[in-house]
This record gives structure tokens, C-alpha cells and sequence, in this order.
């Protein structure tokens, strides 16, 4: 058997030029354009949090003010906590929501209407989150009207029900990748189903549970559209505070709350990466 051409006699065949995608020209160009475009303003963001003066166009020296006068602020230390446990809460019934349905989509003979019921799980994610916002605006609405409630509980809801598949992807993914053989062995030696997903399944779950959670978590946290159309007075979170703010006076503060926000997503993300890469 011939080996396969290389280098330059793989662009060539019988006198015929291929394609080849790794070598595209202008390919380069327009990825760093992209990531330029696309990193340049947080860069910026982040560099104007430690300017020491009011404006956030002059550099006036370096200076952690507006990290101390964001620490200080009040306002702002209730809206973080209350986007904690907002994003902590949803976070944990999103992610047992998905435990649940990843379990009950996997571990099933195929049958029919999978496909309807994986859409109908994974629906926030095809549709704008706008409309999703609108449809729980309309709910609860009515809801606070026949109760009177209009406490966190709404948005605690309406997290839980955007951060669902969000959840529900890792965990799914996990599962499709583990081995079968443990859990039918374990059913071999008369383990009754709790048994075998206690001490077999969820321990080999557990990195796309985690995983899930902290994807979850971060959707839950930074999340704007939702909160802004279901949130009542007094229960501004972080984000709909600077959001707030940006339609007042601006200045480096909002800069500092951004670049802590950008920090702590990063290191959420990484660890999310980390997590879930496979192992070789």
C-alpha cells in the first residue's frame, strides 16, 4: 500500500491542485483581526479599573481606588450577595434537574420521541433569551398576582429554568462516555439500583455534575435579560446594578466590578475546561 503524498505533492494529484485547510490564505489575518477586535475593549476594561482618576478615557496613574471604593460600596455588596444565592440556588436545582433527565435520556432503550424530548430540554438554548424572558415575565406575573409573593423565589425559578441545559450538557456527555459494564456488574451481584448509582454511577458522575454546576453557576451569575424582566423593586442584581449605573454616571468603578467579574469567570471556565477534557 502507497503512503499517503506530503507536503507539496499533497496539493497536487494528476496535475490537480486540492484543497487543503490548513493552509488558507488570509486565514490569519482574520483570525487575529478577530481575537483583536474581540479582546481589545476587556483589555482596555481592565487596564481604565486601575486608572486613579475619574475618567475613562485619560490615564491618570495607577491606583486601586475603584476596587476599594466597590468594596466599600454598600449597593454593591447587597447586589453581589444577592447574585450568589440567586446563582447558587438555581445552580444546585438546575443541575439536579439535569442529573435527572441526562439519567433518564441515557440510561433507556431508544424509543420514540427521544429526539422531541432532548429539543424540548435543550430549548433556552435555541431560542433568544429574550423570548424566554418575555414567556416568564408572563407567567409570573400572573402568579404574583394570585399570591401576592414577590420575593427571590421568581428569580431563583427563572434561573433554574434558563441554566437547565446548560447543566444538562456535561452531565450527558459524562454519561455517554462511561462504561456500562461496571453498572451491569454491580447488577450482577444483586446491587439494587440505588445501590449501583450510589456507589458506581455517581461516583463516576461526579466530575460532570461539578462540571455542570459550575457552568450553571456562571450562566445564573452573570445573566441580565432574564433578571431584568422578572426581578421586582429592590432586587437588583450585580449585573442589572451596572447595567444600571452605565444609564447614569460612569466611572472606573463600574471598570473594577467588570474586571473582578471577568477574573472569576475565567477561573470558572478554566476550571470547567480542566474538568472535562479527557484524560489520556
Amino acid at each position: 500500500m502507497c503512503a499517503p503524498p506530503r507536503g507539496r505533492e499533497a496539493t497536487t494529484v494528476a496535475g490537480k491542485r486540492h484543497f487543503d485547510v490548513r493552509r488558507q490564505p488570509g486565514f490569519a489575518f482574520v483570525a487575529m483581526f478577530s481575537f483583536f477586535a474581540l479582546y481589545l475593549p476587556m483589555a482596555l476594561l481592565v487596564v481604565y479599573a486601575f486608572n486613579a482618576g475619574d475618567s475613562l478615557a485619560l490615564w491618570e496613574g495607577f491606583s486601586f481606588r475603584w476596587f476599594v471604593s466597590a468594596w466599600q460600596n454598600d449597593t454593591v455588596q447587597d447586589a453581589t450577595l444577592r447574585s450568589v444565592i440567586i446563582a447558587v440556588c438555581a445552580a444546585v436545582l438546575a443541575t439536579s434537574a439535569a442529573t435527572m433527565a441526562a439519567l433518564a435520556t441515557t440510561r433507556t432503550r431508544p424509543y420514540r420521541g427521544q429526539t422531541f424530548t432532548y429539543a424540548l430540554i435543550n430549548q433556552p438554548l435555541m431560542i433568544p433569551e429574550i423570548v424566554t424572558a418575555v414567556a416568564l415575565l408572563i407567567v409570573f406575573s400572573r402568579i404574583k398576582v394570585w399570591t401576592d409573593y414577590s420575593g427571590l423565589g421568581y428569580l431563583i425559578a427563572a434561573h433554574t429554568a434558563f441554566c437547565v441545559p446548560f447543566a444538562y450538557l456535561p452531565i450527558r456527555a459524562r454519561l455517554e462516555s462511561m462504561d456500562l459494564s461496571l453498572e451491569v456488574a454491580a447488577a450482577d451481584l444483586y446491587a439494587t439500583p440505588w445501590k449501583a448509582f450510589r456507589y458506581i454511577t455517581l461516583p463516576l458522575l461526579r466530575p460532570g455534575i461539578i462540571a455542570g454546576f459550575m457552568l450553571a453557576f456562571v450562566i445564573s451569575l452573570d445573566d441580565v435579560v432574564i433578571t431584568e424582566f422578572v426581578k421586582s423593586g429592590g432586587q437588583d442584581t450585580l449585573p442589572t446594578y451596572m447595567l444600571g449605573q452605565l444609564r447614569r454616571v460612569v466611572t472606573p468603578e463600574i471598570n473594577a466590578i467588570a474586571t473582578v467579574f471577568l477574573a472569576f469567570s475565567v477561573v470558572i471556565v478554566t476550571a470547567f475546561f480542566l474538568m472535562t477534557r479527557k484524560k489520556t
